[in-house]
């Protein structure tokens, strides 16, 4: 179930799944861009755009009544994918977050355009989990105290959840968390 997202410009309708779309980094990331128009074309112009905070927009790829002309610095990571102005973004990589802009534009009598801006999030899949015990000898019961740390190599948005029978722990005078 998706949230269609449209942006009108006179007789020229863009949508859009989602303003903010996920991936995963090293997997292929779909932009799905449908457009219609009420208006007779003798032109269909698409233009993909690139932005992150405080930079110029990096120009990615375009095309004219289909023929695609992408910037030679990116022409194997973006492609358009017909029939209407999807981008495939392969593979995502965490500089490939920030703001992706789509142009059309549809020339007739006169030329109408519209576009929308989609901001990407790259998410790191999360490694596995390693505990380490302090002291790593252990504690005898009652006697002393034992303190167990969670890491991981790489992950993006991580949550820690201590669980004990499956149960979530909270802090309380047996517990402490930091």
């Amino acid at each position: 179930f998706f949230h269609f997202y449209a942006g009108v410009c006179s007789a020229l309708k863009l949508t859009i799944p989602s303003h903010t779309i996920h991936g995963i980094e090293g997997q292929p990331l779909h932009l799905t861009v449908d457009y219609n128009f009420s208006a007779t074309a003798s032109e269909i112009q698409i233009i993909w755009l690139f932005e992150r905070p405080q930079s110029n927009p990096k120009y990615l790829l375009g095309s004219v009544n289909q023929t695609v002309v992408p910037d030679l610095e990116f022409q194997h990571k973006f492609t358009l994918i017909p029939p209407n102005a999807s981008l495939m973004i392969n593979p995502l990589h965490t500089s490939d977050e920030g703001n992706y802009i789509v142009k059309v534009n549809v020339r007739g009598n006169g030329t109408i355009a519209a576009s929308q801006k989609i901001q990407v999030a790259v998410d790191v899949p999360v490694t596995k989990p390693i505990v380490r015990t302090e002291p790593s000898s252990g504690v005898v019961e009652y006697v002393g105290n034992i303190t167990l740390k969670c890491t991981v190599s790489k992950g993006t948005r991580v949550v820690y959840q201590w669980m004990k029978n499956g149960k979530p722990l909270h802090p309380g005078p047996n517990y402490t968390f930091s």
